[in-house]
């Protein structure tokens, strides 16, 4: 089968995955409202393509946080690449480096850090933490990741305990035994010392009320006392948000709902990145995950102020199809649709794409 767009590479994995990997990977919260409304929210929004507007040379690089990428599409932080295929997020990586893009690795790998570095050395990688009750775990993993050339810290904001997403309670979602999260390895050996250890409900891989959910913005104090990397927080959806982020000295927001996976029913992605867009006036960068499945929904979020968008599932996707040569290829797909979507609105390189391009639809 050719594979032609996104959904191709979604219906391969469905098909192909066990049936507890791929509910892992496509679960919402409760009903699913915002996972699926981060997808439809792009289809209210219309193009004002301009037209003899000589697209016959494109420029699609970008610029985040000064390092040059090929085009403006990373790959989003999700967890357990291992349950997509067998060499998990060290074939992510080096699909990244291919692709000359960002990749944000996640706390929850299934890769340890130093083999996501060693896979793709010379990559632009950021590494997304959660802070976990064992702060001195979350610092090692911080200083590590800096120590073996991550050139980010993505902060995730939105997860103080999980989402209720219905699949994996009732299939009561585990990793298989082969598989860990290798980065929390260590951290929770204490634990296993005692006797209640293997009576535990493993949760994601990891013991039960394992995150922190006392972490507040006055904790952007300590990880900057960490570590010199710039610093992004991700899971912004208001101003007021978007404002203490630039107060506390953030480099960048990603406007992202956690795919759906956290809160249901508040707002889609795209629709967000709006308010917070005006709110911090250009004095930090915003990026945008959830719900891109084509280029011209890249285009979109560009056009709304978006620096770069990242993909999720889509990625998961690639992975499940070829390894890394299914993650070049979904990534390939975006880009080249991504290109043709700005020629055909009239734009030749990323500096003219501005909101003049879209309107929102009256239905």
């Amino acid at each position: 089968m050719a594979m032609v767009c996104l959904s191709d590479f979604e219906a391969y994995a469905k098909k192909y995955l066990p049936k507890i990997a791929w509910d892992y990977f496509a679960a919402g919260a409760d009903d699913c409202t915002t996972r699926d409304e981060n997808i439809l929210a792009y289809k209210r929004i219309r193009f004002r393509p301009r037209m003899l507007r000589d697209v016959s040379v494109m420029d699609i690089r970008t610029k985040i946080l000064g390092s040059e990428i090929s085009f403006p599409i990373g790959i989003a932080p999700t967890g357990f690449h291992q349950l997509a295929w067998p060499d998990g997020e060290k074939s992510t990586a080096r699909a990244a480096r291919a692709m000359n893009t960002c990749y944000i690795a996640s706390t929850y790998s299934t890769c340890t850090l130093e083999e996501i570095a060693a896979a793709a050395p010379g990559g632009l990688r950021w590494f997304q933490l959660y802070i976990h009750r064992n702060r001195a775990a979350s610092q090692q993993l911080v200083q590590r990741a800096e120590a073996l050339g991550f050139q980010g810290l993505v902060l995730t904001a939105d997860l103080p305990y999980t989402g209720k997403r219905r699949d994996d309670v009732r299939n009561g979602f585990r990793l298989p035994p082969h598989m860990k999260v290798k980065n929390l390895e260590r951290a929770f050996e204490v634990c296993k010392m005692s006797p209640s250890f293997h009576s535990l409900r493993w949760h994601y891989g990891l013991p039960p009320n394992s995150l922190d959910p006392s972490v507040t913005w006055n904790d952007i104090y300590w990880l900057r006392s960490l570590t010199r990397l710039p610093i992004i927080i991700k899971g912004i959806l208001t101003k007021e948000d978007a404002e203490l982020a630039v107060r506390h000295g953030l480099q960048g927001i990603i406007v992202s709902n956690h795919g759906g996976r956290q809160l249901d029913e508040g707002p889609a992605t795209i629709d967000a990145l709006v308010e917070v867009v005006e709110a911090v006036r250009g004095r930090v960068e915003v990026y945008v995950d959830g719900g891109i499945r084509k280029g011209s929904d890249v285009l979109k979020a560009l056009a709304l102020g978006a620096k770069c968008v990242f993909i999720g599932r889509p990625a998961l996707w690639g992975l499940a199809y070829k390894g890394e040569e299914g993650l070049q290829d979904v990534l390939r797909i975006l880009q080249d649709e991504f290109r043709l979507s700005m020629a055909l609105a009239g734009c030749a390189s990323v500096s003219e794409i501005g909101q003049h391009l879209v309107q929102f639809s009256k239905l």
